[in-house]
């Protein structure tokens, strides 16, 4: 156990990863923070039961939480981050923008993984079989159900009006253009004051 001085403020440590969509988060979460408290911090996970979503459609819900939680990182000190892969080869994406978000503010980053096994034999794993014994997905995990291409703190961090631009692009999955074209649109409306298709904009010449 690690003492803190009386009266001092204990570091705030943000608790990032999947644990959120178990069925016992809330359990997990108190058993984070109860070791945080041992070790002389103060753990802060992001699962707030009295959060107000009354009255939101799911865009509006997905927004309530994304900035709450950016507001809870804002107030700590640190990250620590669950990196397990999580419904795929890699980590939950919310919790690497979480990572990421934290790192840009100058905050330290800490994290681990449940998965002894490397990226690259996971990821050829995966290739091979199609499913990975070290993902912590399973069927009693919660889905986000709020009508989103992406996690809600991936989506909600786009910047842009509207939903994120989506294409089925079947023969040129990662290059094909038709969405990027939508979104680079979206750039020129934040950026230009002419923004339509084709306009002058500011050629910046």
């Amino acid at each position: 156990m690690t003492d803190t001085k009386a009266g001092a403020r204990r570091p705030r440590l943000y608790l990032a990863g999947p644990e959120v969509f178990l069925p016992n988060a809330l359990a997990v979460g108190q058993a984070k923070a109860a070791l945080c408290r041992s070790a002389g911090f103060e753990g802060v996970f992001p699962v707030d039961q009295s959060l107000d979503l009354s009255g939101l459609d799911a865009r509006g819900i997905a927004r309530r939480i994304f900035d709450s939680d950016e507001a809870m990182m804002r107030s700590c000190d640190a990250i620590l981050a669950n990196l397990t892969p999580f419904r795929g080869v890699s980590m939950d994406s919310g919790t690497a923008y979480e990572i990421g978000f934290m790192r840009a503010l100058g905050k330290p980053v800490f994290g681990y993984t449940n998965a002894s096994l490397g990226y690259r034999r996971r990821a050829k794993l995966y290739r091979q079989t199609g499913r990975l014994p070290y993902d912590g997905d399973h069927e009693e995990v919660q889905i986000e159900d709020l009508g989103l291409a992406e996690n809600l703190m991936v989506e909600m961090a786009v910047a842009g009006p509207g939903e994120l631009p989506r294409a089925d692009s079947a023969e040129n999955r990662i290059a094909g253009l038709e969405a990027f074209e939508r979104a680079l649109q979206s750039a020129r409306e934040h950026f230009f004051q002419d923004a339509s298709p084709g306009g002058a904009g500011d050629s910046r010449e």
